[in-house]
C-alpha cells in the first residue's frame, strides 16, 4: 500500500511521515505493524475528543441510518444542522447567533470574507503578516506569508497586511476597510498569543471606522484554550467568527458565525449570495453536535488549562527556550528547524506523534486531544525529554 500511496495519491510534502494506519482509538493511533503511537497531534487540532469517541461514533451511525445528504444547504430543515447551529448560538455572545455551516475551515474563511464585503459595501481586507487562514485562493490572499503565496499569484486584490501585536499598525485600518481578519492566536507563525489588549484595540479601531472584525478560531476554538472559543480569553467579541477543525470531532466541517442581521444580507442582491451543496452535511453536523455537547456537559474545556500546566512543568529542558500558546494549543521552541525535525522524528520512532508548524520551523507542535489523560501526558513528555537528551549529546 505504501507504493500505491506514493504513486497514486497526490503528495503535499517531499517527506510525509507515511505511517500505514490500521486503527485509532482514544489517544492512540495504531500502525499496520501493530505499533501504538501516542497522539500529540490530534489530526492537527481536529480530533477534539480523541479517536473514535463513542458518543461521536454513535451519532454518526444513528444519522447514517436515518438519512445522509438530501438537499443543498439551507433549503430543507434538517435536525442535525438546526441542532448544531442552535447549540453554538446558545453558547456564544448574543451578536453571534446565526451560523453558516461549511465543509472546512478555509471555506468558512471564504464565506466570512464575502459576508464582510457584502455587508459593508467595501472591498479592502486587512490581514496579518504570517497569518494563515486556509489554502483556497481567497484564504491564501489573506495569508501574509509570501513563501506560501508567491508560486500562486495573482491572488485576490485589495489586501493590506499589518503586523500582529503591533499597535501602531492598527491605524492602517481605515474607512476603506471592509474587515480585519486575524487568528485569535497565530497558528502557523508559532502559536503567538495577542498581547497588551491587542485584539480589543483592533476591535475598537474597527468600530471607529465602520469595519468588521473577523476572528479565525479554526485552530484555537472548540475548547482548546480553556474557553469554548479563544476570543473569550481576550476581552473581545468578533463581528464574524470562523471555526472548523475540532468542531467536527474528527469529521470535516467549518462554519462562519455572525448576527442574523448581518448574515441575512447573503439572501438577496444577489439571492444565493453564498451557497454550498455539502456544507452542513447531516452526518457531519450530527458528529459536531455530539462533540460540542460532550464538551459542554463535561469539564474537558476547563481541564485544558490544568493539562497545560502539567506539560509546562514536565517539559523543562536546556534545549527548550520557551513554550508558546495556551491550553492544549502549545509549541515547544528549540534552537533550530533541524533540531525540531530531529526531535519530532525521534519521538515518532519512540511511539509519540508530534508535528511541525507551517511557518515557524523551530516549533514542535503539541496539540493532543482534549481527552488526553495526565498519565498519557506524562508518558509523552517523558519521550520528548528522552529525544531532547539524545539531541543534547549531539551538541555537547
Amino acid at each position: 500500500m505504501k507504493a500505491d500511496f506514493f504513486n497514486h495519491q497526490a503528495q503535499t510534502s517531499p517527506h510525509p511521515l507515511a505511517i500505514e494506519i490500521s486503527k485509532a482509538k482514544g489517544s492512540y493511533v495504531y500502525g499496520s505493524d501493530k505499533k501504538a503511537y501516542l497522539d500529540f497531534i490530534a489530526g492537527v487540532s481536529a480530533n477534539t475528543l480523541g479517536h473514535n469517541h463513542p458518543k461521536v461514533s454513535e451519532a454518526i451511525k444513528t444519522q447514517v441510518d436515518a438519512y445522509t445528504h438530501v438537499m443543498v444547504y439551507g433549503e430543507f430543515i434538517q435536525k442535525p444542522q438546526v441542532g448544531l447551529c442552535k447549540l453554538l448560538a446558545e453558547n456564544l455572545p448574543a451578536t453571534l447567533d446565526t451560523v453558516y455551516l461549511t465543509n472546512s475551515g478555509t471555506e468558512a474563511t471564504e464565506g466570512a470574507l464575502k459576508l464582510a464585503k457584502r455587508f459593508t459595501g467595501r472591498s479592502e481586507i486587512v490581514a496579518a503578516k504570517n497569518g494563515y487562514h486556509g489554502n483556497t485562493q481567497g484564504s491564501m490572499s489573506v495569508c501574509g506569508a509570501e513563501q506560501q503565496n508567491s508560486a500562486f499569484r495573482p491572488l485576490i486584490p485589495g489586501i493590506r497586511f499589518i503586523e500582529f501585536n503591533n499597535v501602531l499598525d492598527i491605524e492602517g485600518i481605515t474607512t476603506k476597510t471592509a474587515a480585519v481578519i486575524l487568528e485569535t492566536i497565530q497558528g502557523g507563525a508559532g502559536f503567538i498569543e495577542p498581547k497588551n489588549n491587542y485584539l480589543f484595540l483592533v476591535k475598537k479601531r474597527c468600530e471607529e471606522v465602520g469595519a468588521l472584525l473577523i476572528l479565525d478560531e479554526i485552530q484555537s476554538g472548540v475548547g482548546r484554550t480553556g474557553k469554548l472559543y479563544g476570543f473569550q480569553n481576550y476581552n473581545v467579541v468578533p463581528d464574524i467568527l470562523v471555526t472548523g477543525k475540532g468542531l467536527g470531532g474528527g469529521m470535516p466541517i467549518g462554519a462562519f458565525i455572525s448576527s442574523n442581521k448581518m448574515m441575512s444580507c447573503l439572501q438577496s442582491e444577489p439571492k444565493l449570495g453564498h451557497i454550498t451543496t455539502f456544507g452542513g452535511h447531516p452526518v457531519i453536523a450530527a458528529a459536531a453536535e455530539a462533540t460540542l455537547t460532550e464538551l459542554l456537559q463535561t469539564n474537558l474545556i476547563e481541564e485544558t488549562l490544568q493539562k497545560e500546566k502539567l506539560i509546562r512543568k514536565l517539559l523543562i529542558h536546556p534545549l527548550i527556550s520557551e513554550i508558546r500558546g495556551k491550553g492544549l494549543m502549545l509549541a515547544a521552541m528549540v534552537e533550530s528547524p533541524e533540531m525540531a525535525s530531529n526531535v519530532i522524528l525521534k519521538c515518532m520512532d519512540k511511539g509519540l506523534l508530534l508535528f511541525w508548524l507551517l511557518f515557524e520551523g523551530k516549533a514542535i507542535r503539541i496539540t493532543p486531544p482534549l481527552t488526553i489523560s495526565d498519565d498519557e501526558i506524562c508518558s509523552g513528555c517523558t519521550i520528548i525529554i528522552e529525544a531532547l537528551n539524545e539531541e543534547l549529546k549531539n551538541y555537547s
